[in-house]
């Protein structure tokens, strides 16, 4: 029986890839995974939270390497797996170095594609950088595109992509997270205990992107020392990436600031537990625009672009940049006006159902295995 490649290698990947995983094994459909570990530490997180097992580990990452040397080493390891597997299908997700390298020799197999959050777009090549080039890349080189809404099935259908071979289905973070909120709720208020930070007001904070490495990280986080100066009942939590470039602004920063709590990167059951008990969020994050809905939490988007304007037109998300006093501006606003809140914390989702993994695995039956 042919097999199915899940290949992936950050926690967002993982978080987004394993409803699949848990729905091809209740169908009773090898699948082969294969984890790149660009997020070591925090993928073995999510991988032993859903109880998944790698079969393959690259192993290719080291510090500060180039995109180049990462994309040549890559190549060279899925080569050798797929020369050695039996594999009818592959799935890759998103829009990272790794899913664009397992299209792409997927592609010199024969072997078709499936890319789930297909069509994602900010129209602008270098923004996020790489993200926006590879998911373009693996849009090319798919065979099916499982788009999470219907703006997504509109940009490839804009690219010239075949109707027929687009299939939308929500997106598979939102089956995660009903996952974990159904099945692990009495873990989430314990983890905020153990966080210290049950019962407070705080707002939850991430940052990470390469395009917002430098200057703007600095200017965010000197906007996040005004928030906190300016009201002093408010906290700000901030996991801290454990990219060395990100963590020797954020440390130097914040790091004496007695109202940030930097902590090291959080397990996705802890992620859930803070998202679920914070004030809102600041991100740069894109899949927490999609999650962040889905528990009524409204999101300021630390970005210039979004491929993910679903958020904005829901209202849920705004895009504020990175300019310390829009920062502060638009913080203070969600701090100061209950009514502008309330409208973005009672937006709907328009991320789906916490389906799509099941629509998704229905269409590889079909496609691979004629059921």
């Amino acid at each position: 029986m042919k097999k199915v490649a899940l290949v992936f290698g950050t926690r967002p990947e993982a978080i987004k890839m394993a409803p699949i995983y848990l729905a091809l094994k209740r169908e009773h459909v090898p699948a082969v995974v294969v984890v790149t570990g660009q997020h070591k530490e925090m993928l073995h997180q999510v991988t032993e939270l859903f109880g998944i097992s790698a079969d393959h580990d690259l192993q290719v990452m080291t510090d500060r390497q180039s995109l180049s040397n990462l994309t040549a080493k890559m190549t060279g390891s899925l080569e050798k797996i797929f020369d050695g597997e039996d594999i009818g299908f592959t799935c890759v997700q998103g829009d990272t170095t790794s899913a664009f390298i397992a299209a792409l020799v997927s592609f010199y197999h024969k072997i078709p594609v499936g890319h789930v959050e297909a069509g994602l777009r900010t129209d602008n090549l270098y923004d996020p950088y790489p993200e926006e080039a590879n998911r373009r890349l693996i849009s090319v080189l798919s065979n099916y595109h499982y788009a999470p809404t219907i703006t997504a099935l509109e940009n490839l259908i804009k690219e010239g992509h075949p109707g027929h071979q687009i299939v939308v289905t929500g997106n598979t973070v939102i089956d995660a997270l009903q996952w974990i909120v159904n099945n692990r709720k009495d873990d989430l208020s314990l983890k905020r205990e153990r966080l210290g930070i049950n019962g407070r007001e705080y707002i939850l904070m991430t940052m990470h992107r390469r395009e917002n490495w430098g200057k703007p990280m600095r200017d965010v986080a000197r906007a996040v020392s005004d928030i906190v100066g300016k009201y002093p009942d408010v906290r700000v939590v901030f996991p801290v990436h454990l990219n060395p470039v990100v963590r020797e602004t954020v440390f130097s920063e914040l790091g004496e600031n007695p109202r940030v709590i930097l902590t090291q990167p959080m397990d996705y059951l802890e992620f859930v537990a803070a998202m679920e008990g914070a004030r809102f969020l600041m991100t740069d994050s894109g899949g927490i625009q999609e999650e962040a809905p889905a528990l009524g939490k409204p999101t300021l988007v630390l970005r210039r672009t979004t491929e993910r304007p679903e958020a904005i037109a829901a209202g849920t998300a705004k895009l504020v940049g990175t300019e310390r006093s829009t920062v502060v501006a638009e913080v203070s606003r969600l701090l100061d006006s209950e009514d502008y809140y309330s409208k973005m914390s009672r937006a709907s989702n328009p991320f789906g159902d916490g389906q799509a993994a099941i629509r998704i695995v229905n269409h590889i039956l079909e496609v691979v295995f004629s059921r």
